[in-house]
């Protein structure tokens, strides 16, 4: 058991009231009551908790506590492949003919070292609950990508629901990757199958999930999409793709089918409430409203989009909409960074600039990195402070120099102020990950040690250095 003691501000869901006056706010504050967790449940949020024999007390006194944030979207690899000069101001496609020619060289050294470092940024940043889109399968590689990516969350304590990425379309048929980095979609589903068998439970207190995730409508076939379709829903599992992320991704859709993206999705059946997108730009009105009546997903991605100059999305419009909205940080080649907290403050930020100072609100920004991205994922008991939910619960230090003159609003606070993203404590399931800034279960120098040695070995493969 863990007590969470006197709480100085505990984000739990808004009432909206018979005037709907909070349904923007999202969150309301409660203070000074404790939260004692159980397994790997809340079981009580009430002031004066007696700490029950043998459980740990975690003082809660300069805290905001909030639900552990989800990150919808990521590709962990890519923390290798941070701020490389010849990239730092290309668009997508260029920035991906470049940077394949580098990941080709991705060994299981470099997998799971790479996933260590993202999740360790994201844990230390307030996250609970990951996905991770892998698409990238080179020739020989010599090792099983989830099996090393599922080690490496039992060692860093997420909960882990990534996907079993594919492209099967190289440069000789017209794509982007090299040839030695896809595969024949016969063996992209047979993995993708043995991947679902081995590694998903469809528990709602799952702490392994998996979805399937064609990398684009330009990197496969629609037979892959259609197929890979079918086999999710023959496991209960989700379905994931980037769409909609660039206007020239638009052109060619049309270019080549005939078609809007969305439209090739609809027509491979790859829309619904078990489907989420990453990126979604580029949709249209008519897109926003069918996004909505099917319940599809979307993972907005604001620093990637800025970072790579795609444009913005159209989260204020999607979330009165009704579309179901998560927060993401991408890969860590085109954010360069796996900080959650920080992504909620750029989606805050962003949509003003399209939309105007109410653009999105603070509680509108915490809602999509919370129980926002834990329904898009497939998680509904998670993303939420409240008795019987999972106890996944990040908290944050306030009462310090960055947050001075902040607190009239705790939880609006740690968007609006400071510049130290990282969360105090983080417990997932019920068990520390994070204590005191550090995580408990892995050594973050020799994640730092490792991560930097597979980076320089992938570097003189390609020549870069």
């Amino acid at each position: 058991m863990i007590l969470l003691k006197d709480c100085f501000a505990v984000a739990v869901p808004a009432d909206a009231g018979a005037d709907g006056a909070n349904s923007r706010r999202r969150f309301s504050l409660v203070r000074g009551v404790d939260i004692l967790l159980d397994g790997n449940r809340i079981a009580k949020i009430a002031p004066n908790i007696e700490a029950p024999e043998g459980a740990t007390v975690i003082d809660a006194s300069r805290h905001v506590v909030v639900p552990g944030l989800v990150n919808t979207h990521h590709h962990f690899y890519q923390t290798l492949t941070r701020n490389l000069p010849a990239v730092q101001d290309a668009k997508l496609f260029d920035w991906l003919v470049y940077l394949y020619e580098i990941w080709k060289y991705l060994d299981p050294e470099a997998v799971y070292w790479s996933s260590m470092l993202a999740m360790a940024e994201l844990a230390k940043t307030g996250c609970t609950l990951t996905t991770d889109h892998h698409y990238l399968y080179p020739a020989g590689f010599g090792g099983d990508i989830p099996s090393l990516q599922f080690r490496a969350a039992s060692d860093i304590g997420l909960r882990f629901a990534p996907t079993r990425g594919s492209m099967s379309r190289s440069k000789k048929d017209g794509g982007l990757p090299p040839d030695t980095t896809v595969q024949d979609e016969d063996t992209i589903l047979a993995h993708s199958e043995e991947t679902l068998r081995r590694f998903h439970d469809p528990a709602p207190d799952a702490m392994r999930k998996v979805a399937l995730a064609p990398c684009s409508p330009f990197s496969v076939s629609e037979r892959l999409m259609k197929d890979s379709a079918v086999l999710a829903r023959k496991y209960g599992a989700r379905l994931h793709t980037h769409l909609a992320e660039t206007s020239d991704e638009d052109d060619y859709c049309v270019q080549v089918y005939g078609r809007r993206p969305l439209q090739v999705m609809r027509d491979c059946d790859f829309v619904g409430p078990d489907v989420w997108y990453a990126h979604g730009i580029f949709f249209n009105d008519e897109e926003l409203d069918f996004l909505a009546k099917t319940g599809t997903g979307v993972a907005h991605c604001p620093s990637s989009n800025m970072r790579l100059g795609s444009g913005i999305c159209r989260v204020h419009e999607m979330l009165d909409r009704g579309v179901p909205v998560g927060l993401a940080v991408d890969g860590s080649a085109s954010n360069d960074t796996s900080d959650m907290l920080g992504e909620a403050r750029q989606a805050l930020l962003l949509q003003r600039i399209r939309y105007g100072s109410a653009g999105l609100t603070a509680g509108e920004a915490m809602y999509i990195a919370t129980e926002g991205g834990a329904r898009i994922l497939g998680f509904d008991q998670a993303g939420t402070i409240a008795e019987g939910r999972l106890a996944d619960i990040a908290l944050f230090d306030v009462m310090k120099l960055e947050y001075a003159g902040a607190l009239s609003d705790p939880l609006a606070a740690l968007l609006f102020s400071g510049y130290n993203h990282e969360v105090d404590h983080l417990i997932v399931g019920g068990r520390q990950v994070v204590r005191h800034g550090m995580l408990v279960g892995a050594d973050e120098e020799m994640i730092r040690r490792n991560a930097l040695s597979a980076c320089e070995r992938m570097y003189r493969k390609a020549g870069i250095v």
